[in-house]
């Protein structure tokens, strides 16, 4: 079904996608896994952390968790 788009202006894309009209099979592009400890990613001005023995499972029993493939 085609579909009319009028005027439009983009800044800026940062690893997104972008779809004008239709689609038929979108799939993503980039794949990330990120592992952290306790109290890795807290962010402000004031932070006190008080971590005892912690460890990250970074254990993945998983084939895949998400193909990135071609679009059909």
């Amino acid at each position: 079904m085609p579909s009319v788009v009028g005027p439009i202006k983009i800044n800026s894309v940062g690893g997104g996608v972008v779809n004008f009209g239709d689609s038929f099979y979108v799939s993503p592009k980039d794949s990330a896994k990120t592992y952290s400890g306790s109290g890795s990613f807290n962010t402000g001005d004031f932070i006190c952390t008080n971590n005892g023995l912690n460890a990250t499972n970074t254990n993945d029993e998983d084939f895949a968790d998400q193909l990135i493939k071609k679009n059909a």
